[in-house]
């Protein structure tokens, strides 16, 4: 018996090792392939005027759509935001979600809103609209406001996408800041682009938590001051800078961040718009577009913009972040699933062959082959057969090539975009990235089994996502009074 234990073991062993190095090697060339696009992303757009686009008759028309539902503490602040953007011809969209609490009243109010009957075509079914508004007050023409039924962020998102009649749509969180020529960066690689038809676009997403936050603006950013926050700017710059830079360049992109990305409108109704039954909306719909452009045989695009153009705040406890990353590995499930007939499937080119394939084994399969290894040397150590030379090498070698790996996202920020100008902010990410494989990784790996035994028992909850908010600059000075 021992000995068919041994030889298990063997083989076991080595399976691990031929997973991790190639899990090491395909994480080590999107880094470098990453590098060489961001060096040629900076060289060909360091002194580029955008305002150029302000003027241009060519620049895409782009409905910006913010869904909200109880945001009343900071929606009116979220909208001033919006309307603030520096782009021509943009309108902004507000979908009240059947908010219970006074967020309608205080738009009313705010933007002295009255109710309108336009005509337009509900392409795709939504819950009751229960008004239309905008403001008497020409100097916010540009607002729109849909009072509905609640039916969820999908179907808030159909609801504008049904009455907008830009070319494109722009979908934002409500409580995220953009930076003001968001729309101007985000808009010109659909002008640059001849041979291909871009579809969507994504930008980088920033942690605004303990950044000063003033009318709607990041007027100071600062690093967390929470470890758990912290350790998300992170796996944020490093999923951004190392992961998707390279996936664009690839054109096997499967994901467009929910706080901020931008599609092209004809294509998002064609395909049917958001699937309200799913908690991974976001990427699915993006699956999907790319789905429907390579059976109609279309070239086409998803690509990623670099620029830190959306901040947001992230979860600064381990409950919420829990059901965050959970719902995000039931939503990565549903796509996959839904979609496994691109599984190397060489018709649908690289999404087939590089995207989606990649996403099966590395984002959905690697934790749990991961967990079966923890649960494996627990066996072998109960039956007195471990190999410790074995697995203090592999743990040594993957807390090595993760902190490097980190400590390469963090040069990549460093040598980009630079938002972080204190030396102290510097050591303290390389000394955060140090400590995440210890105090930070495991949690993750829980919520990933976690979200994997939910998907399984069928549970389509998101689960509430409690924020505390930007502090103000008048609540900070209240704060000090105190």
């Amino acid at each position: 018996m021992i000995e068919f234990f041994r030889t298990l073991q063997f083989a076991i062993e080595n399976g691990i090792i031929i997973f991790t190095i190639f899990i090491f090697g395909s994480y080590a060339a999107l880094a470098l392939f990453s590098a060489f696009s961001m060096l040629k992303y900076i060289r060909t757009n360091s002194y580029i005027d955008y305002r150029v686009l302000l003027s241009s008759p060519l620049a895409p028309s782009i409905s910006v759509i913010a869904p909200a539902y109880n945001e009343g503490k900071t929606i009116i602040d979220n909208i001033r935001s919006l309307m603030s953007l520096h782009y021509n011809d943009f309108e902004v969209i507000i979908v009240n979600d059947g908010s219970s609490d006074d967020s309608m009243e205080k738009i009313i109010k705010a933007y002295d809103l009255e109710i309108i009957n336009p005509l337009y075509e509900e392409t795709i079914k939504t819950k009751p609209i229960r008004g239309i508004y905008k403001s008497r007050n020409k100097a916010f023409n540009k607002l729109i406001v849909i009072d509905k039924e609640n039916g969820g962020k999908a179907d808030a998102l159909n609801a504008a996408i049904n009455f907008s009649q830009k070319e494109f749509i722009s979908v934002v969180d409500v409580d995220s800041v953009l930076v003001e020529d968001a729309l101007l960066i985000m808009a010109k690689p659909f002008l640059e682009e001849t041979e291909k038809k871009i579809i969507a676009s994504g930008g980088v997403i920033r942690i605004a938590n303990s950044c000063k936050v003033e009318d709607g603006r990041i007027t100071q950013v600062n690093l967390p001051k929470r470890f758990l926050p912290r350790i998300q700017v992170l796996e944020y710059t490093r999923a951004f800078l190392m992961g998707r830079m390279a996936w664009s360049k690839l054109n096997g992109l499967l994901l467009v961040s929910g706080a901020f990305g931008m599609f092209d409108r004809d294509i998002v109704l064609k395909v049917g718009g958001y699937n309200t039954n799913l908690v991974g909306e976001d990427m699915e719909l993006i699956v999907r577009m790319r789905r429907y452009m390579a059976e109609q045989k279309e070239k086409y695009k998803v690509i990623y913009i670099p620029d830190p153009l959306c901040w947001t705040e992230v979860p600064n406890n381990l409950r919420v972040l829990g059901r965050q990353r959970d719902r995000w590995t039931r939503g990565t499930m549903e796509s996959l699933f839904m979609h496994f007939k691109l599984f190397f499937n060489p018709r649908y080119k690289s999404l087939g062959l590089l995207g989606h394939p990649y996403w099966f084994f590395f984002e959905w399969l690697a934790p749990l082959f991961e967990f079966i290894g923890i649960i494996y040397f627990i066996i072998i150590a109960i039956l007195g057969i471990p190999n410790w030379p074995f697995f203090f090498l592999l743990l040594g070698t993957v807390y090595f090539f993760a902190v490097t790996l980190s400590h390469w996202a963090i040069l990549f920020e460093e040598l980009s975009f630079h938002r972080y100008n204190k030396k102290r902010d510097v050591v303290k990410m390389l000394i955060t990235a140090m400590l995440e494989p210890i105090f930070y990784h495991p949690f993750i790996l829980i919520f990933s089994i976690r979200g994997n035994f939910k998907y399984f028992t069928g549970e389509k909850t998101w689960g509430k996502m409690e924020k505390v908010g930007f502090e103000t600059v008048e609540e900070r000075k209240e704060r000090k009074k105190k």
